[in-house]
């Protein structure tokens, strides 16, 4: 009998190992498997994300030999499938790339006709020509596409559009440019008269109605060497026509604001004064005509951009940027219509740059002589001519120029702006628009964001959790830990749906009533707790250990009453504002506030934000925190309290610091909870990306930031992958926290393990 209860306690102990083996293995496996999965994560998030940091891709896949002739430029269409070569006698060669590589086709706009000079405008599909007797011709690049037997094919039919005499007839225009805004044009020439540089314009006005675009005529007419101090060398305007340069042979720039009725000098500058050769080699506008890309005889590159300065109330060009310098004297000058990139170079060497960050995204030094280049309008295409007559066709893949960790975590100088700034503003109005993808205002709104929602949640959940674990009766504690664990199931979405359309004007409206709580209730708690131990234990003794919060309910109701009907008084004592059109005062937090710091009071803010977010912060904190405090050996406090100790001695001496690796687990997976939240921080704030860590300002957050960001943004485009970046940022970020965290839990852990 004796010999089988041995054998069968003998096999009960060896399927409980056996159990607690399969189990062991099990809770590794799953381990493992949760590892894995958190690091395929990372891996496809790392994989969205590199194409942003590739160079760009370029290779020469098409030459083509052009028949002997004096080509002066090249040209593209839209979809760059029929460029053109110009010569200045009006010849073009035409050819298709798209069916027929070798198919070059010959067009003439006039015969015997001889230009003196040839602008074309890329974006426009247009060519302004100077004729020999001072006239101008405006011809437009008609393109049709037709199809024939479902094959789309794309021809072209140049028409002289306009023709003005501008300057002095029978002289030569030898430099011509063309801005065009739709209502008003503006057209400017320079000739050489007598021996003498004149440069001359004028503006033209076009009336559009019911039927369509009316006639063009002529409104005013411009001299402008009267108003130019030394003799002109180059003329530049803008696409939209409102702003027109002239440079002078010793280096002088002169900026005129163009009007409907008038041409106005704004400024005069030398781009290049500080170098001992201040002459300019060569200008020209950036895509979005506020930018001028200047050159000099010595090779700098230089960027001027229109921008108001600080305490100025004019927009003036003013240096932004300067670029790496060309080893020799500048040849041609290509910009991109899709961003701010563009094509410089000399005769054997091409750079491509960009102006946002001045960058060399891409150069190569070439074996043969460059006449011109141009970008394609897909952004796809470079065409190159030599000076062989052979059009050169480079395939380019750049898909993502804006990015790189300059543009993410550098101060950039943007267009229109007084300073070099971080900012986050992925999109704009118009196709010039200027992306500007800091990481930095995001970054500092998170840890905003997190601050104060910590420093509002951790004070909170610890002293509740030390309460309710050491001094709440058991009875109330099996009340209050699962209402805490129920509190922490609240959807952020309903949180921050409460705080945008509730709490904010409510808050915004008793700012002052909300501080004095939190000063008045602390204080009058600690000071009841002072009168409590030194009242005789004869009246302290009726109540019973863990219910002395019954008595707290009245202390801190009549610190909040107290805190109501004080708030008034103190906000007209200390905070009020004088009307300056009525010369009264009146008690007004927000506007006294934003008054005098300078910075605007928002409703939605961040004190906001700390206080609701520390609703889905505190449940987290409080729930490990009280079971790190729960479950320290009860030999260990009873120990102490044995040994004469108070509770309040045995709390912070012996249980505090035994389950100090729990309350910092804590505190550490609450950050967590608050640094990833989104809808909290998505509805409760105004989702301005500022760089400022003010309690009364908004900001936006990394998680936020994606949810706002991610329905605009097209599928593997520049934004949709730095939104995968800013999520990468994210996890390294609280991956690094975690691994400090645990670090410094296994240190606590082995420090009081022996308390």
């Amino acid at each position: 009998m004796v010999k089988k209860k041995i054998e069968n306690r003998y096999h009960t102990a060896r399927q409980v190992i056996l159990v607690d083996s399969f189990m062991g293995k099990l809770i590794r496996f799953g381990g493992i498997c949760v590892v894995a999965i958190v690091f395929s994560i990372f891996i496809f998030i790392f994989f969205q994300t590199l194409p942003l940091f590739q160079k760009p891709e370029i290779s020469e896949d098409i030459v083509i030999d052009l028949p002997a002739g004096e080509y002066e430029l090249v040209g593209l269409d839209e979809w760059s499938e029929l460029p053109f070569v110009l010569d200045r006698k009006g010849n073009f060669r035409f050819v298709d790339l798209e069916h027929n590589i070798g198919n070059i086709s010959n067009f003439s706009l006039a015969d015997g006709d001889t230009f003196s000079t040839i602008n074309y405008n890329q974006n426009r599909q247009e060519l302004i020509c100077g004729t020999n007797d001072g006239a101008v011709k405006i011809v437009k690049l008609n393109y049709d596409e037709q199809f024939d037997n479902n094959i789309r094919k794309l021809s072209v039919k140049p028409k002289v559009d306009s023709n003005y005499q501008i300057g002095r007839q029978g002289f030569p225009i030898h430099m011509i440019e063309y801005g065009d805004s739709g209502k008003n044009k503006f057209i400017a020439a320079m000739q050489e008269i007598d021996g003498q540089q004149e440069v001359s314009a004028i503006s033209l006005s076009q009336k559009k109605t019911l039927f369509g675009a009316g006639k063009i005529s002529i409104r005013n007419r411009y001299k402008f060497n009267d108003q130019i101090d030394g003799t002109p060398d180059k003329i530049r305007i803008n696409s939209q026509g409102d702003i027109l340069v002239i440079t002078t042979l010793s280096g002088d720039v002169y900026y005129f604001k163009i009007n409907p009725n008038s041409c106005d000098l704004m400024q005069v500058f030398q781009p290049f004064q500080d170098l001992s050769n201040s002459e300019i080699d060569s200008i020209n506008f950036l895509f979005g005509g506020v930018s001028l890309v200047f050159t000099s005889k010595t090779g700098e590159n230089r960027i001027y951009s229109l921008l108001v300065p600080e305490f100025e109330s004019s927009r003036i060009f003013y240096h932004t940027k300067s670029l790496n310098s060309l080893s020799d004297r500048f040849q041609f000058y290509a910009q991109s219509l899709r961003n701010k990139l563009f094509l410089l170079g000399t005769k054997n060497y091409i750079s491509l740059r960009y102006a946002t960050t001045e960058e060399i995204r891409w150069e190569s030094q070439v074996n043969y002589q460059i006449k011109d280049a141009k970008i394609s309008a897909k952004y796809d295409k470079i065409l190159v001519l030599d000076d062989s007559n052979k059009l050169r066709i480079l395939t380019l893949s750049d898909p993502h120029p804006e990015a790189s960790f300059q543009a993410y975590f550098s101060k950039i100088w943007y267009e229109g702006a007084s300073f070099p700034k971080y900012e986050w503003q992925s999109t704009g109005g118009t196709d010039e628009y200027e992306p500007k993808m800091s990481m930095i205002p995001l970054i500092c709104g998170t840890l905003k964001g997190t601050f104060y929602a910590m420093i509002f949640a951790s004070p909170i959940a610890l002293l509740a959790a030390i309460y309710t674990s050491q001094f709440l009766s058991f009875r109330y504690r099996a009340i209050i830990k699962p209402t805490m664990e129920i509190m922490a199931s609240l959807p952020s979405v309903v949180l921050g749906f409460l705080a945008a359309l509730w709490l904010a004007p409510v808050f915004e409206k008793n700012i002052i009533f909300l501080f004095l709580t939190m000063i008045i209730l602390p204080v009058s708690t600690l000071l009841f707790a002072w009168v409590w131990s030194l009242l005789p234990t004869s009246l302290t003794k009726n109540c019973h250990i863990g219910y002395e919060y019954l008595i707290l309910f009245f202390v801190i109701f009549a610190g909040g009453v107290l805190s109501w009907y004080i708030s008034p008084i103190v906000e007209s004592s200390f905070f009020s504002v004088r009307n300056p059109g009525t010369n009264e005062t009146a008690a007004n937090f927000t506007l006294w506030y934003s008054q005098n710091s300078g910075v605007p009071f928002e409703q939605r803010n961040a004190i906001l934000v700390g206080f609701i977010m520390g609703f889905a912060v505190i449940p987290i904190i409080f729930s490990i925190s009280e079971d790190a405090l729960t479950n320290v050996p009860k030999n260990l406090t009873s120990a102490s309290m044995a040994l004469g100790a108070s509770r309040w001695q045995t709390c912070f001496n012996i249980v505090i610091p035994t389950a100090s690796a729990g309350i910092f687990s804590g505190l550490i997976i609450g950050f967590g909870r608050a640094i990833g939240e989104t809808m909290i921080v998505l509805m409760a704030t105004g989702n301005t990306p500022v760089m400022n860590f003010d309690m009364f300002s908004g900001m936006r957050t990394l998680s936020a930031n994606i949810a706002v960001e991610l329905p605009e943004a097209p599928y593997k485009g520049t934004l949709y992958r730095t939104l995968f970046f800013s999520a990468m940022i994210l996890f390294i970020f609280t991956f690094i926290l975690n691994t400090i965290a645990e670090v410094l839990r296994q240190y606590l852990r082995k420090k009081y393990k022996t308390i």
